[in-house]
Formats: C-alpha cells, sequence, structure tokens
C-alpha cells in the first residue's frame, strides 16, 4: 500500500502546482481511503498514519522516501536543532 501512498501523493502535489483541483480533489479522497484502509487492516506505519491523517502530505511523502529529519510541525513532535520547540499559538510562553 505504501507505494500506491507515494504514487498519489505525488499525483497531489503535482496538481497543486499546476493548479488541477479535479486531480487534487481525486488524490485527497484516495489519501482518505488509504488512511482508513491502513489504520482499519493495523498495516500503516503511526508516522505515516499522523501525516496522512493532519494531511501533512509533504511530510508523509519525506517519510516514505527515508528521511529522517523531518521538521516538527504546529502538533510537536520530535523537537528541531536547536533542541526547543516553539511555543504553541495563542499560548504564552513561559
Amino acid at each position: 500500500m505504501e507505494s500506491q501512498i507515494k504514487a498519489s501523493l505525488i499525483s497531489l502535489l503535482a496538481a497543486i502546482k499546476r493548479p488541477d483541483g479535479t486531480v487534487v480533489a481525486q488524490e485527497m479522497e484516495r489519501l482518505d481511503d488509504f488512511l482508513a484502509r491502513g489504520q482499519a487492516a493495523g498495516s500503516l506505519h503511526p508516522q505515516l498514519g499522523h501525516f496522512l491523517e493532519k494531511r501533512s502530505y509533504a511530510k508523509a511523502l519525506m517519510f516514505l522516501g527515508g528521511e529522517t529529519d523531518i521538521p516538527a510541525g504546529a502538533c510537536g513532535g520530535r523537537a528541531g536543532k536547536s533542541g526547543s520547540r516553539a511555543p504553541e499559538s495563542g499560548k504564552a510562553e513561559s
């Protein structure tokens, strides 16, 4: 399934750049289906599932490409190179 997800991600990101709304909608629907089937079967890597669920498609593609330095997003995750995470939006730093 990961090769199908990767192909869908590549198609989606290319369609976003063109822009081609029809292909974007089709690929997002396919990715939602892959996510649901993978979670139901328990066959989807948790990090990949997280990226697809949060619609972090570029990060999902990085993950599938074997990259290990995927930046942490607004949801947290691994600390950045400086070793600290940015404060969550709307919350004061303490």
